[in-house]
């Protein structure tokens, strides 16, 4: 819904310029009323988001300095993905930035079970059923598919990225910042 983008305008000076994308028309709408509100509320010194229905597969960038890719990878078949890291490293200019988010999986089969329950333990104490989450995770599942840290950090390195490691995780939820 836009929330990394509302937070990163929130902080950049105007003269940058953010290209937010989704392949769900329904994300790109509700994105677009949150990005409209916030320009209503925090007035004309915002910087321009244009918003975007497409593909991250279909989608080249060029020139960019710092590109965010929140739980995007996890629903992209695998053997697709080192081309969208790879397509992401070619439109990065020299320093660029990628940040990556996912859902990760775990090389240790009962490091993976603990934190699966831990994360699921983490619902319930935010109000969520033990029906929403089976329900959850049965819609997920054989869509998401995670993988290991080890896995995300091999193909940011086979794509070209010089450095590249994780900078924030909860349970088997990891952000990797990579520079190109």
């Amino acid at each position: 819904l836009g929330a990394a983008t509302i937070t990163m305008r929130a902080v950049l000076p105007k003269s940058c310029r953010i290209v937010a994308l989704d392949n769900s028309e329904a994300m790109i709408a509700r994105m677009y009323q949150e990005v409209q509100n916030q320009t209503q509320v925090d007035g004309p010194d915002l910087c321009e988001v244009e918003v975007v229905h497409a593909d991250v597969r279909e989608q080249p960038i060029e020139d960019g300095v710092f590109v965010l890719l929140n739980w995007t990878l996890q629903f992209v078949p695998l053997k697709q993905r080192s081309a969208v890291i790879a397509g992401i490293y070619d439109g990065l200019a020299p320093g660029g930035v990628l940040v990556l988010s996912e859902k990760v999986s775990f090389e240790d089969p009962h490091l993976d079970a603990l934190n699966i329950d831990l994360h699921h333990e983490f619902k319930r104490a935010n109000g969520y059923s033990d029906l929403e989450i089976a329900n959850k995770r049965s819609a997920l599942e054989n869509v998401l598919v995670p993988e290991t840290l080890a896995s995300h950090r091999l193909r940011l390195a086979k794509a070209g990225f010089e450095s590249s490691d994780v900078w924030f995780q909860c349970f088997n939820f990891a952000s990797l910042v990579a520079i190109k």
